[in-house]
């Protein structure tokens, strides 16, 4: 073989190989090790990928973990797994579809009659690729289930949130949402030329990211605290549900450089149960603080948002 090729296979070998190393020692892991016993926890969509391991990891630390999912199938699975491995009994199953309101409002209300307290919530449930459709409650189907359930679920723990603090609400975005676009006069994003599900998702985050702002102004004096964050690049079952064959292919080629479930579930654990953050309505990536859009800097923006959202699920 020609020294040339040689040199160049070795190169590329070298150059991948350093790119992994890369992102393993820049993936952030939460070192802290303290438990939760006497802590109530909801994740949403706990039955697989991130919210899956962030589940197993409070329950290992002595949680009260409620598993809200859509496929009550495919939850019992998981309940199953995550007391098994934590020997952790106190680890509950509740429907959960976040394409419905009434859904959303059912699940709030077993809470509610159910729980005496509520410490953590975590809205990690999320769908990149939907279709143009509306759901029942005539919202488009990737606004409802990326943004418009998880801010009716938020709004109407909010009660048992403030009764229980110190609490927190942790927000599961994307640094997608760079290329989100919060039209206040078009939240419900509907756009009568080409239908672009990769934008819908972006604006979701986005709006996502603003809520997480407005709930620190409106109550961090009540023990309420508010955190958004980037998992990373996940290797999970989202990526095998992508419509674009070229960005689902492109990402299979570099799946080694992804991040596992276990290791994009980090942040989110980070945010759950570490005693010092403090800085509550940041946006973090790898257990750490990370630049957000300017849009989410915007608070009147984030005021306006909460108080159209309200009216888009019926909470005025």
């Amino acid at each position: 073989m020609d020294l040339t090729i040689v040199i160049l296979i070795y190169t590329i070998i070298l150059i991948l190989l350093s790119f992994w190393i890369y992102c393993k020692i820049t993936c952030g892991i939460c070192e802290y090790s303290g438990h939760l016993i006497g802590k109530t926890v909801i994740v949403t969509g706990a039955n697989s990928g991130i919210g899956y391991e962030t589940a197993k990891d409070l329950a290992q630390r002595g949680a009260k973990v409620i598993l809200a999912c859509r496929n009550l199938a495919r939850g019992a699975s998981a309940r199953d797994k995550i007391i098994a491995s934590s020997n952790n009994n106190n680890v509950h199953l509740l429907h959960l579809d976040l394409a419905s309101l009434a859904s959303v409002r059912r699940f709030v209300d077993s809470i509610v009659q159910n729980e005496e307290r509520l410490d953590i919530l975590i809205n990690n449930a999320g769908q990149y690729y939907t279709e143009n459709k509306k759901t029942e409650d005539g919202l488009v189907l990737g606004m409802q289930v990326n943004y418009f359930s998880s801010f009716l679920l938020t709004s109407l723990l909010l009660p048992l949130l403030k009764a229980s603090a110190p609490s927190r609400i942790i927000n599961v975005s994307s640094i997608v949402h760079f290329y989100g676009r919060t039209d206040l006069n078009n939240l419900n994003t509907e756009y009568s030329g080409i239908f672009n599900s990769h934008i819908v998702y972006a604006t979701a985050k986005l709006c996502l990211l603003q809520m997480t702002m407005e709930l620190n102004r409106r109550y961090k004096f009540t023990g309420l605290t508010a955190y958004a964050l980037h998992p990373g690049v996940v290797n999970t079952e989202m990526v095998q549900h992508l419509n674009s064959w070229f960005i689902r292919n492109v990402l299979k080629i570099f799946q080694t450089f992804h991040k596992t479930p276990w290791e994009g579930a980090q942040t989110t654990i980070y945010l759950a149960v570490s005693p010092e953050i403090n800085k509550s309505g940041f946006f973090f990536k790898d257990c750490r603080e990370a630049r957000c859009s300017r849009a989410v800097q915007d608070l009147e923006s984030a005021t306006k948002l909460w108080e159209l959202s309200e009216r888009y699920v019926n909470l005025k």
